[in-house]
């Protein structure tokens, strides 16, 4: 499918490696010119040189935090290419709080990173389409609507903000002809989750799905890049979720069930003790989340029912368990 792109301006934030690498690559092959951004200029620089093969690439290292750096970048990529037809907003980060509550600083560092960025990039692409119109897309993430629990957890509300500023801006925007929507991954093998999840850890969080194994960044990549292209052309204020699901049926849960058998026993206190399964049947929906600290070695529970993990390198997995009390 021919996606309409060819000569298009394609600008893609935190695009040196990862989702918004593979992003910007795409649109290259679709023909579009591209600007990317990232702070660290030696893998921009890496980036724009593998890039480059594919098409034109304008890129610059500057913080999306900074409104006036995103403004300027706007600004710049305009007086290179002319227009900004679409805008990807990739930009965001999880990382470990330092002690049992947010500090004040850690909270302002999540929201400027993961939500703030955001509306910046939303507000610096509509500037240049406005007037003849264009695509936003956010990134999000599985995140947003899966709970967790433990040192990363607010990496999700913040994600939930940006699947809502997506709908917002999209109701904002529309008279002007300009879509927003968002793209909401599911657990992604970028070079990021590599650096912080060991080989084991991998594989834990993704032998029981439909796929069985994580998405790559080109599979994440192209639904934002059909977002973009006018073959999306009637949808705005829309969330796509790109999620390794949980199988359903009854066949398939049939076959799962014989692979369900890891599991530990729990004691308890007034001395009988729980057995605790891994069930992989739950719609994410369904769970709520658990997992230890590495650093405390203290489980963090919402609940005893079904649970679900999101993880970061000071955490470690548990899986999923379905509880069930003994005397």
């Amino acid at each position: 499918m021919d996606l309409g792109l060819k000569d298009k301006v394609a600008v893609v934030t935190g695009g040196s490696k990862g989702i918004g690498y593979a992003t910007a690559k795409l649109f290259l092959e679709e023909g579009a010119k591209v600007a990317i951004c990232a702070r660290d200029k030696a893998n921009l620089d890496k980036a724009v040189k593998e890039l480059s093969k594919y098409g034109e690439v304008y890129a610059e290292a500057i913080d999306v935090t900074d409104e006036e750096a995103v403004y300027g970048f706007a600004d710049r990529v305009v007086e290179r290419f002319g227009a900004i037809d679409a805008w990807v907003n990739n930009v965001g980060s999880s990382f470990a709080r330092k002690e049992e509550q947010y500090s004040g600083e850690e909270i302002d560092k999540h929201y400027t990173v993961n939500f703030r960025s955001a509306v910046f990039g939303c507000q610096a692409a509509f500037r240049y389409m406005k007037d003849r119109g264009g695509s936003i897309v956010n990134v999000s993430s599985l995140a947003a609507r899966c709970a967790t629990s433990g040192r990363a957890s607010i990496y999700g509300p913040m994600k939930a903000a940006v699947r809502s500023l997506s709908q917002t801006f999209a109701g904002e925007y529309a008279a002007y002809g300009v879509r927003v929507n968002c793209v909401m991954p599911g657990f992604t093998d970028t070079p990021l989750v590599r650096a912080h999840l060991d080989e084991a850890e991998l594989a834990f969080t993704t032998k029981e799905t439909l796929l069985n194994r994580a998405a790559q960044p080109e599979e994440i990549a192209a639904p934002i890049v059909f977002l973009s292209s006018d073959r999306a052309s009637f949808m705005t204020g829309t969330t796509v979720e790109a999620l390794r699901l949980i199988p359903r049926t009854p066949g398939i849960r049939k076959h799962l069930n014989k692979r369900i058998t890891l599991g530990y026993k729990k004691e308890k206190e007034n001395g009988g003790y729980e057995l605790r399964y891994r069930n992989p049947m739950l719609s994410l929906r369904d769970r709520h989340c658990k997992r230890t600290s590495s650093r405390s070695g203290k489980r963090s529970d919402l609940s005893d029912g079904y649970i679900c993990t999101q993880g970061d390198r000071r955490a470690s997995y548990e899986g999923y368990f379905h509880v069930q009390s003994r005397k």
